[in-house]
């Protein structure tokens, strides 16, 4: 097969979907030779992954803004299919060429986000993506989603039929592993994080729930629970009501923003952590959830959507939507050593149940079907 992989949606600093689109062609570079891909890509990220493979070529793209990386998707990527005699484009990101492509189509939506919590987005980008997505599916050949809660998620709102959306479950990056308390503590100073913290990792968006997440902090704080919450992630749509109820509610001392951290100090910072919070209100999958497991660092996380999928038996589940209820598991989960424990060693073991090597094949295997049902209708 001659596979197109675009992964031109992957930003400066890539997190979430963009890490996916990253370790996903990592994964295929380590399959066999006998397919022959093309990686069209705005970043340097994956060209020492592709050098010296004769069967990758790598097309860098000069796309600087969203809207010139869009025209460049609809417009001139066609083209450069057809040029290629691609047998089969993997689009990584909810969009893809809508016409003008010979070849069978393959989309990864991540979640349903933009239909489900359209305040997490400002509305013209909201608009775009609701439209671009509904289109996208339905002229796509296969869906790959990253959770069976999205599977249903995508079948429901954008109205496919089951048989079209496969369930490729993401993974921890090989880095993410447990990192003694010495080395730890290191990189935690070099953040200016002295003392116990918990850890949260996402953008700031509403989405994400930092808010009830604060508010909970502060209760325990109240109470005389020590501890800092430390706060990974990039600013995004509305991140200024975060730093306000910071300061309303007299936390600056006890809530450290340290905004994007580069994958290198991650499994540090994850691993020096007493607790990992991650009170989402919606995710596809969860990423962050399965790289804390992976470095030994207890979990709690929502009861609803992928994250209680992607948990199962191995975090503290709880409403996102009940501060009460993120207090008191934060509560069970810092007054409890032998539960840290007893979470720690199930993270570990439902980490280890990921892997980007299976998400590889699974995908390749979504290639191979929708390339042999085309030849077999020719």
């Amino acid at each position: 097969m001659r596979i197109a992989i675009d992964a031109t949606s992957v930003p400066p600093k890539p997190a979430g979907a963009g890490v996916y689109a990253i370790e996903l062609v990592r994964a295929m570079t380590r399959r066999s030779r006998h397919d022959g891909y093309a990686l069209f890509t705005r970043g340097r990220w994956l060209d020492a992954d592709i050098e010296g493979k004769r069967n990758w070529r790598i097309e860098h793209v000069q796309a600087a803004s969203r809207p010139a990386r869009l025209a460049w998707e609809q417009l001139q990527l066609p083209r450069a299919l057809a040029a290629l005699d691609i047998d089969v484009l993997h689009s990584t990101h909810h969009t893809l060429p809508l016409a003008g492509v010979r070849c069978r189509r393959v989309v990864t939506i991540h979640d349903v986000t933009f239909f489900r919590i359209p305040e997490r987005y400002p509305p013209v980008r909201r608009f775009y993506m609701q439209a671009m997505t509904r289109l996208g599916a339905r002229v796509a050949d296969a869906i790959i989603v990253p959770s069976n809660a999205v599977r249903n998620d995508v079948v429901r709102t954008l109205r496919v039929p089951q048989s079209k959306v496969t369930t490729v479950y993401e993974a921890a990056a090989s880095q993410f592993v447990r990192i003694d308390g010495g080395a730890a503590g290191a990189v935690a100073r070099e953040y200016g994080i002295n003392g116990p913290y918990v850890l949260s990792v996402g953008s700031l968006e509403p989405g994400k729930n930092h808010a009830r997440l604060i508010h909970a902090m502060r209760a325990l704080r109240d109470e005389g629970l020590e501890y800092r919450l430390v706060v990974v992630g990039q600013k995004a749509w509305k991140f200024e009501d975060v730093f306000a109820l910071v300061d309303r509610l007299g936390m600056r001392d006890r809530v450290v923003y340290l905004g994007y951290v580069k994958d290198e100090h991650l499994p540090a910072l994850y691993s020096g952590a007493a607790a990992f919070a991650f009170p989402s209100l919606y995710e596809g999958f969860g990423l962050c959830i399965v790289e804390a497991m992976a470095c030994g660092v207890p979990v709690l996380t929502s009861n609803i959507s992928a994250t209680a999928e992607v948990a199962g038996d191995a975090a503290l589940l709880v409403d996102p939507l009940s501060v009460d209820a993120i207090r008191d598991g934060l509560r069970r989960l810092l007054e409890n050593e032998g539960l840290r424990a007893v979470l720690a060693a199930r993270g570990l073991e439902r980490a280890s149940q990921f892997s980007w090597r299976r998400a590889g094949d699974e995908t390749h295997a979504v290639y191979s079907r929708v390339v042999q049902g085309d030849r077999a209708r020719s």
